[in-house]
């Protein structure tokens, strides 16, 4: 597959569901949880593929369109997905501000790519940060195509949220808060999902996150970016955990400096170097983790 860098990313078993959680053990280590782990996802949208127009030829009737600069498209029928070269790739539709708009359009930073991304709404900006935290990322993009696919023999046109690239697979992904799913919602999820499926994509419409989740990854986001360890802080933490698990507030104070090692902390587990119990609320009672190392 072409894709950013030339990557080639690994065959991956897809489903009609999209991604299949693991079920969280007892104890839910950040450092182990993917994004699919984090993240609340609805399904609903598969009782609706019946109403597509899947007769033998829809991957070729069925398009997607991109764009490359201004006034600068490209359209590929569905069956050749993994032709597109995501590298020059920009939304196909612009973000508007204006005073009187309910939604509110933004550039959020990530780590992942170390520049600003855009969102449309808060839902999304989440969907950003813990994205850049726990999925593997190397690019996301925005508003990526606009799909077109048939019901009843009609043309019905759905522009999917983002296109998540990662070290195993683009993942095409929706964001809807859940209870405001309306039925012509479910249908357009159904048809992205067929096209993901197509091209052994994984296709998710997030709902929302996992109790817990969002204000712990909220927490470690403030310092994800680079910090100058000038004090050692970042050894005494590791050191500190070595043993086994300590709960936050006594692994700080195990620091030379409690309140610097706050900080340095909140680094290391953006890092995931180590891991704080995502199963309880975040806070000086939450256990933490040196993380296992990853075999080489």
């Amino acid at each position: 597959m072409k894709g950013v860098s030339g990557m080639n990313y690994p065959h991956k078993g897809s489903t009609r569901t999209g991604w299949r959680p693991r079920a969280l053990e007892e104890a839910a280590w950040s450092d182990a949880c993917g994004l699919d782990d984090l993240a609340l996802l609805d399904d609903g949208h598969t009782a609706y593929t019946t109403q597509l127009d899947l007769d033998d030829r829809w991957p070729v009737r069925w398009t997607t369109t991109w764009n490359s600069g201004p006034n600068t498209s490209v359209t590929y029928p569905v069956q050749d997905l993994n032709e597109v070269d995501f590298s020059h790739t920009v939304p196909v539709r612009r973000f508007t501000w204006r005073t009187d708009q309910e939604h509110r359009p933004d550039l959020a930073y990530m780590t992942a790519t170390d520049r600003h991304h855009g969102f449309e709404s808060f839902e999304e900006e989440c969907l950003l940060v813990v994205a850049d935290f726990a999925a593997d990322l190397v690019e996301a993009l925005c508003q990526p195509f606009r799909l077109r696919f048939y019901v009843g023999g009609k043309k019905v046109d759905h522009t999917p949220d983002y296109l998540l690239l990662t070290r195993h697979g683009p993942v095409v992904v929706d964001v809807r808060p859940a209870g405001r799913i309306r039925p012509r919602d479910s249908l357009k999820f159904a048809a992205a999902a067929e096209a993901a499926l197509s091209a052994d994509w994984r296709f998710a419409v997030v709902t929302g996150w996992r109790t817990h989740v969002w204000g712990a990854v909220d927490a470690m986001s403030a310092e994800r970016r680079p910090l100058d360890n000038v004090l050692g802080i970042q050894g005494q933490l590791r050191r500190a955990v070595t043993q086994g698990t300590l709960r936050y507030g006594e692994l700080v104070e195990r620091c030379s400096l409690p309140a610097v090692a706050r900080a340095h902390a909140l680094h290391l587990l953006w890092r995931q170097e180590l891991g704080v119990d995502l199963s309880g609320p975040y806070g000086d009672e939450s256990l933490v983790r040196l993380a296992p190392r990853m075999p080489s």
